[in-house]
């Protein structure tokens, strides 16, 4: 059992973890958000109503965990140079981050060349992220989904430096991949790793 924390655990990949994490293993779970009262907490769970940008708010949910997984979106890297430093002051060193497929100019033309950071100034705080989980002394996976879509668990995994396999990724998958990093704490780290369906 381990104790993991989700930072946006109201949004749609951080509750595909959550109910995927319930369901498929003994972990605790807390729950972090900014509109916790959406949140039900079960037998399980801990809810901590907070601003990812306010460091009593996360020293308070960080502190004890084994895994901190991060699915946000906005100003990813002011949220990342927050989450680096609190772990570091709470001696918690196994970081999941979500960021975006393109951030590396991965996308081949085959699959959508337009998508990548060079065409699109959307994926600049994605990639501000990565470079600073990267270069943090944490043991980091970086996370850097397809498009969501429905379906099964059915998804291939490309490392940094390899061009991305597909558009698309199944939330189920996403939830899947981290399950397998929660659980085991050299399952990718120190990478980045693109997911798309197979």
């Amino acid at each position: 059992m381990k104790k993991v924390l989700i930072i946006g655990a109201t949004g749609t990949i951080g509750s595909a973890v959550r109910e995927t994490l319930l369901n498929e293993t003994d972990n605790q779970l807390t729950l972090f958000a900014r509109s916790a009262s959406r949140l039900k907490a079960g037998e399980r769970e801990t809810v901590i109503a907070g601003d990812v940008t306010n460091d009593r708010d996360l020293d308070q949910a960080i502190a004890g965990q084994d895994v901190v997984f991060v699915a946000l979106s906005g100003a990813l890297g002011r949220f990342a140079n927050k989450i680096v430093a609190a772990m570091d002051r709470n001696d918690v060193a196994r970081l999941l981050f979500i960021t975006s497929m393109g951030i590396y100019d991965e996308i081949p033309a085959s699959i959508g060349a337009s998508g990548n950071l060079s065409h699109n100034s959307m994926l600049k705080s994605y990639r501000e992220a990565a470079d600073i989980v990267e270069g943090s002394d944490l043991n980091y996976t970086v996370i850097r989904p397809g498009w969501f879509t429905g379906g099964p668990v059915d998804y291939e995994i490309t490392k940094k430096g390899e061009p991305f396999g597909g558009h698309d990724v199944s939330i189920s998958s996403i939830a899947d991949f981290v399950k397998n990093a929660v659980a085991d704490d050299n399952y990718y780290s120190h990478d980045s790793v693109g997911l798309n369906s197979k």
